[in-house]
């Protein structure tokens, strides 16, 4: 499909947007995708700037856009993503035969003045370096970080590309065991059973429960995370959660959820020794291709002392302020 890649023209320079898609690429976005589906590229070239139109005459919009139907078919699902250099709306473009990143720049008309069209690849993704939405703490009262920072020694999670920002809560007594009695079982635990709530407002958009509690000592590596949930972020952050207890969990999938709301409860599911609650950001849903975000609270009391825009490291006390 090397001959669908070398559309690429940006004629004007444009004011940057925002992160969020605005109402006219989300118009001209979505009667692109009906004209092209339904063939009518003179009405294509009709959505074209001037500028545009003298650049990709109808006869080479046609010649293109004729050649990407026959080889990857019909538009059957689009997500808008992000805006690129402030200018071109980036969209994850499903087509019958193929996945395409479709960039679609607008100029001050809303009249198209940008087309790129090439494969989605993981380069696509979107960059995310620390998490833009205000997070309180996922837990009520004071937790300890047995993992958490950017270097080894404090966070062994560094070396997986989804979780190098990922934190490990406990919750400790005044000697800084994490249990009760002997350990031997999840009750013993002060974190087991404990309430995990959403850090910020967000949409649920993975639910997995029924995962059974291991023993303490004992791991279930066949699915590592245990139960989970996972959260969009309006800023397009997502928000993964893991080890919750067995049927603990009361969010469902698709649901949109306040900051402060329970999740479920914490557990020791998946590839985990004693219960704990595992956190971490990441720029995409699909843990196998996401990379992690560092993530900053925005307002903690870290060891009782009120610290704002704060990412936790092993070793502190943190509770909502």
């Amino acid at each position: 499909m090397k001959n669908l890649l070398i559309l690429s023209i940006l004629l004007i320079c444009l004011p940057a947007q925002s992160q969020n898609e605005t109402i006219a690429s989300k118009t001209t976005a979505a009667k692109f995708e009906q004209l092209y589906n339904a063939d009518q590229y003179q009405e294509i070239f009709n959505l074209f700037s001037a500028n545009m139109q003298q650049a990709l005459p109808l006869n080479k919009t046609s010649e293109f856009l004729s050649g990407l139907k026959r080889q990857a078919g019909t538009i059957k699902n689009r997500e808008f993503l992000r805006y690129e250099q402030g200018i071109s709306a980036l969209y994850k473009t499903q087509f019958e035969r193929a996945t395409f990143a479709v960039y679609i720049a607008l100029d001050n008309n809303n009249k198209i003045n940008g087309l790129f069209v090439k494969p989605y690849t993981e380069s696509n993704y979107p960059v995310l370096k620390r998490n833009l939405s205000e997070l309180i703490l996922p837990f009520n009262g004071e937790w300890t970080v047995v993992w958490g920072g950017t270097t080894k020694d404090l966070n062994y999670h560094v070396e997986h590309q989804a979780q190098k920002g990922a934190f490990d809560f406990v919750i400790t007594d005044e000697k800084g065991k994490s249990y009760a009695s002997n350990g031997q079982n999840n009750t013993d635990y002060y974190a087991f059973g404990k309430d995990i709530i959403s850090p910020c407002d967000a949409e649920v958009v993975l639910v997995v429960d029924g995962v059974k509690d291991n023993k303490p000592g004992e791991l279930n590596p066949i699915y590592a995370p245990g139960n989970t949930v996972i959260l969009k972020t309006a800023n397009k952050e997502y928000l993964f959660f893991a080890h919750f207890k067995q049927q603990s969990i009361v969010v469902k999938q698709g649901q949109l959820i306040k900051q402060g709301d329970l999740l479920g409860r914490c557990g020791n599911s998946g590839n985990s020794s004693e219960a704990h609650l595992h956190f971490h950001i990441q720029n995409i849903e699909d843990m196998n291709k996401a990379t992690g975000a560092s993530c900053f609270f925005q307002s903690i009391m870290l060891n009782d002392t009120i610290t704002k825009d704060y990412m936790p490291i092993k070793g502190d006390k943190v509770r909502n302020n």
